[in-house]
């Protein structure tokens, strides 16, 4: 059975219809102080999340079916969230085993999407690692010059901190098969300065920073020797939070 794009919205209608009755006031309060959210929550834990989606995503006649279906219903759940939880949902149905056959590279312009009006760790750090993170791996030749423009500020709908973080940490599930001259490139374009001494547009920011020490330590897991390298080589260029995180298992 088939989704047409017109019906998207009834997923999403029964998704916001479950949260709402799972929601816990006092429990919403504390979620979104932690968070820093301008989006309030319903209170609903991540366990009580799963709980709920399990049903409706393994619903054949409700979850989206087409790509097309299952992009609008995304976006509708993303853009049309009141709760902070809605958006969870979204990426949950993002990453839904029955999707997987879409993941590639057509997938960036809504990833890029998600990015850029999520705008905050807890959205951007699983994007970026689950599902930009797999499409690179599978479409390095297509993907990489999407990761080096995003990374050096060089895209066409314009530069955005948390593109650049993205491009820096999204090769964290890569292990061996890393590519580093991307990794290299990825933080040396957003290091505290250029290599002419000048500051980068996001170089003194705690969130490129930080993208920056992890995923130098992740890369020190596979070879310690080139994160000792590329420290050594970079150290007056990068701040003490980057190198003390780079460094924090090579001690």
């Amino acid at each position: 059975m088939t989704t047409d794009p017109s019906d998207a919205r009834d997923f999403a209608v029964e998704v916001c219809r479950a949260l709402a009755l799972a929601g816990d006031p006092e429990r919403a309060a504390g979620q979104q102080a932690y968070m820093k959210s301008q989006l309030p929550f319903h209170g609903v834990t991540s366990a009580q999340l799963k709980a709920l989606l399990g049903p409706l995503l393994a619903d054949d006649a409700l979850r989206p079916a087409t790509r097309e279906a299952w992009e609008a219903t995304v976006r509708d759940l993303w853009d049309n969230a009141t709760h902070r939880e809605q958006r969870y949902a979204a990426t949950a149905l993002l990453a839904h085993r029955s999707a997987r056959r879409w993941h590639d590279p057509d997938l960036l312009p809504l990833l890029r999407h998600l990015i850029v009006t999520g705008a905050w760790w807890d959205h951007v750090d699983d994007i970026a690692t689950h599902h930009v993170a797999p499409i690179l791996l599978r479409h390095r030749k297509n993907v990489t010059p999407t990761m080096l423009s995003w990374a050096r500020g060089g895209d066409p709908l314009g530069d955005d901190l948390w593109l650049r973080r993205t491009a820096i940490i999204c090769q964290l599930p890569h292990k061996g098969a890393t590519d580093v001259a991307l990794l290299s490139a990825a933080i040396d374009a957003n290091l505290e300065t250029d290599a002419r001494g000048e500051r980068t547009a996001y170089g003194e920011s705690f969130w490129i920073r930080k993208a920056i020490g992890w995923a130098l330590r992740q890369q020190a897991r596979t070879d310690p020797q080139w994160t000792l390298d590329f420290v050594a080589d970079h150290r007056d260029r990068m701040a003490g939070l980057s190198i003390r995180e780079a460094l924090k298992h090579l001690a």
